[in-house]
């Protein structure tokens, strides 16, 4: 993020004013030098109210009151900002933006909305200025002259929600504290000589090499694979360390904000300087913008400076300029077809829909122009539309909808999450599926062997769509010459009498079979179980061995053991079970399940959330958490499994969206565990937004009705 101009009334200094930065062409420049004192400073504030997030300013040790000139008329700001893809904005939308807030008497800071913009003529799109917390969002840093390092208390591990009000904060107030350095450079320390991570070695060694170069600062300690940096800080003058710690506090920063970049230092940004000429001597002044400058090289600085200091800034410094990005022309989104093409829309599924493939067989039979669209994308000129979806999300539904707006009477919507009465023409469902209508299945094959379930769980959908277990085709019917991979959607193959013969063709014809909704251990006796080891189980794509089954709560435990124990796996293996959350099981039962699957060898979890389908059971939370939640949660974390599945990284932050939910506060060894690894600079904006919404989009269950200590009930 760039800034390029601001408009600002009912301010306390400069009252009504604006703020521009000098443009030539598409070039803005690095370096902008307003006037030092009283208004220049409110001009740093001001642009810090705009850009630092709605629900980030007030909290701000500071007195908002004293930013209006008039208590009785809100203080208004509206910006122009340069946003950049793929950090801030699409391809589509980077480029000028205008956006704005307005602080009323309240102190309440509101975004303004189209209308309500009184000083710019809005030429640029509109962008809400942000509320949120996110750790990149309009991303600014700004520095007063009177800050101190953290010695000890710094938190690295983002545990206040508004951690990215310590960015800014200095404009705002003596004394506020910066990175820790000591701290932060042992940190980045090990993680780029010991993890040897790319975007932290790179950024050490231009620290390293920068603060060397421009500042005098013995730095070769610094990239060897041992180093005291507490004894390495006390070797830098006094007198340049406040200017040391402003360079090491925006590095880390920009590190925490994009660490998942290849270069996180070469971000853009916004930095606001008050003064910084008091950070360091006279002398030494240059040399530390100069490091500034090439230590951040796509930084846009906005710094208050006295006369004598401007005079002694470099003169490569101002002529500096930084790109203002365009945004690109977006495609057009209708794709024209022939006239009478029929269009086939896939709502949701990941996995190929197999009515449209067969619907397609049946159209293309008939001699005419098939297209196949994702989600709800419009297709131009076509006679037909059929779409399917396999589940009742709140997506799919709306996608639904708004097909059903473009197209009216010549929209067909079926499919398990629309309409599980509506069934293709018997002629259509014996047609042999068309494969290129998804190029992605490349020589794998679809189908299904049988259909139907002899087994009747409230949660499920098969026994009203399907009902008993039947055999709906054959192997010859699925396996072309050119396959022998086959996805099976078989509800529950092993229920049907002829199971045995079924493996033992699959066996015969050396096919590699991908189970793809999991395989009954309760249908599983010595025979079935030899036979499956025999057969090659694998993953949807083909690239390992996995067996599927199922285990959708804690009943019955040590059969399932039995039953597993008949195929002897051993650690090396791959077996996933597949567990439903948030249906009818308490915390107390889901740890139980997990525990147990860690004590069978070769199996790994992964978990799914309860999605009532229509007219289907919702959810039943009563007496989720008991008075031993704390202690369940413990252990929950401490259940390492043998494959970290992300779908079990989702149960942690259902189950602590919840646990906030009922207590009031969050479980911080959940947080913990969730942010151990990955995306940390997250932590703080997750923990501000536990209770915001329901977990995973079910029904609301309010406090009582979460803790209440009755049993579940069974399905």
């Amino acid at each position: 993020m760039h800034f390029l101009n601001m408009h600002f009334d009912h301010a306390l200094v400069g009252g009504r004013g604006k703020l521009n930065i000098e443009r030539v062409g598409d070039q803005i420049a690095r370096w902008t030098i307003i006037e030092e004192g009283p208004r220049g400073l409110e001009m740093l504030r001001l642009i810090a109210l705009a850009c630092g997030g709605t629900r980030v300013v007030p909290r701000l040790d500071f007195d908002l009151r004293a930013m209006r000139r008039e208590r009785s008329r809100p203080l208004q700001l509206e910006l122009v900002l340069a946003l950049h893809a793929p950090y801030k904005a699409s391809i589509y939308k980077q480029g000028p933006t205008t956006t704005g807030i307005r602080m009323d008497g309240r102190e309440e800071i509101m975004p303004l909305k189209d209308g309500d913009f009184r000083m710019l003529a809005p030429d640029a799109p509109v962008m809400k200025a942000k509320t949120g917390l996110g750790s990149s969002a309009f991303f600014l840093l700004g520095y007063g002259p009177n800050s101190i390092c953290h010695e000890g208390t710094d938190d690295f591990d983002f545990r206040d929600p508004y951690f990215r009000i310590t960015r800014f904060r200095s404009l705002f107030a003596r004394g506020v504290r910066l990175t820790d350095p000591v701290e932060f450079l042992m940190r980045l320390h090990y993680r780029a000589i010991r993890w040897k991570r790319a975007a932290t070695g790179i950024g050490l060694r231009r620290l390293a090499v920068l603060l060397q170069e421009q500042m005098g600062i013995d730095t070769g300690a610094w990239l060897e694979r041992h180093c005291d940096f507490r004894s390495e800080w006390s070797k830098i003058n006094a007198k340049q360390r406040p200017a040391v710690a402003i360079a090491l506090d925006a590095a880390r920063h920009l590190l925490d904000a994009y660490a998942r970049n290849i270069a996180p230092l070469d971000m853009p940004a916004l930095v606001l300087l008050d003064r910084p000429d008091r950070l360091c001597s006279e002398r030494t002044f240059p040399n530390w913008a100069r490091l500034m400058d090439l230590l951040l090289p796509r930084a846009q600085f906005l710094a208050t400076l006295d006369q004598r200091s401007r005079r002694r800034l470099p003169t490569t410094i101002p002529a500096g300029g930084l790109r203002i990005p365009a945004p690109s022309n977006r495609p057009r989104k209708l794709r024209a077809r022939p006239a009478g093409a029929v269009l086939l829309v896939d709502l949701d599924g990941r996995l190929p829909n197999l009515a449209l493939m067969k619907l397609s067989r049946c159209f293309k039979d008939q001699g005419r122009k098939v297209v196949l669209a994702r989600h709800e994308t419009p297709v131009a000129g076509v006679e037909r539309v059929y779409a399917s979806g396999v589940f009742s999300t709140s997506c799919t539904l709306n996608r639904l909808a708004k097909l059903q707006k473009t197209f009216g009477d010549s929209l067909t919507a079926g499919g398990s999450g629309i309409d599980i009465k509506l069934r293709l023409p018997a002629a259509v469902e014996s047609l042999p599926a068309d494969c290129d209508l998804y190029p992605e299945l490349g020589g794998r094959a679809i189908g299904f062997l049988t259909r139907g379930c002899p087994f009747r769980c409230r949660f499920c959908l098969v026994p009203a769509k399907e009902g008993g277990v039947r055999q709906v085709s054959d192997l010859d019917d699925l396996i072309t010459r050119r396959s022998r991979k086959l996805i099976l959607l078989d509800d529950n193959i092993l229920a049907h009498p002829d199971a045995k013969r079924f493996l033992e063709e699959m066996i015969r014809r050396n096919l590699q079979v991908n189970f793809n909704q999991t395989l009954d251990l309760r249908c599983v006796d010595a025979d079935i179980a030899r036979l499956l080891r025999r057969v090659q189980c694998s993953n949807v794509r083909f690239t390992r061995r996995v067996d599927h089954f199922s285990l959708k709560d804690n009943r019955n435990l040590e059969e399932v053991r039995g039953k597993y124990q008949l195929f002897e796996f051993t650690p090396r293996d791959n077996v996933e079970f597949v567990c439903m959350y948030g249906f009818n099981t308490t915390l107390a039962q889901d740890v139980d399940r997990f525990r147990f699957l860690r004590s069978l060898p070769g199996a790994y979890v992964f978990v799914q959330p309860y999605r009532p389908v229509p007219g289907g059971p919702p959810a039943n939370l009563k007496g989720f958490f008991d008075e031993r939640a704390d202690a369940r949660l413990n252990d929950l974390v401490h259940i390492v499994l043998p494959q970290n599945m992300k779908s079990m990284e989702n149960y942690y932050r259902w189950v602590s969206r919840l646990y906030s939910r009922a207590f009031g506060r969050p479980h911080m060894g959940l947080i913990d565990t969730i942010f151990k690894y990955n995306h940390r600079e997250k932590r703080s904006h997750y923990l501000a937004s536990l209770g915001d919404r329901d977990p995973s989009g079910l029904e609301s269950e309010n406090r009582d009705a979460i803790l209440e200590t009755s049993a579940c009930e069974q399905a």
